[in-house]
């Protein structure tokens, strides 16, 4: 018996962990984001991605081919090269309640 995508991915959410729901590259090593509640922006990863663990997203077309793991909810790359929606999720965040204050 197979199971549904849709199924495992929220099976294995956490509870209370925000899903992203779209999800681009940009120039400069910027992604755009929209998470399931509506909160959409864009968080730069240059630096993150000047470190060893990320050296190979420093390639403008692999660093293109970002896509979100419908089991996981992560913030993928080739080569298991992933990133936590809820780190993401709270840099976004901080930077939207900065811009009310």
């Amino acid at each position: 018996m197979g199971t549904s995508l849709k199924y495992r991915r929220y099976r294995n959410r956490k509870l209370g962990m925000h899903t992203v729901t779209e999800c681009r590259a940009e120039d400069n090593y910027t992604l755009w984001l929209r998470f399931d509640d509506g909160l959409e922006g864009r968080v730069y990863l240059g630096e993150l991605v000047a470190t060893k663990t990320f050296r190979a997203l420093c390639d403008e077309d692999t660093f293109s081919r970002v896509a979100i793991d419908p089991v996981s909810n992560t913030v993928t790359w080739e080569g298991g090269i992933n990133l936590d929606p809820e780190v993401l999720y709270r840099d976004l965040a901080s930077k939207a309640q900065s811009a009310l204050h």
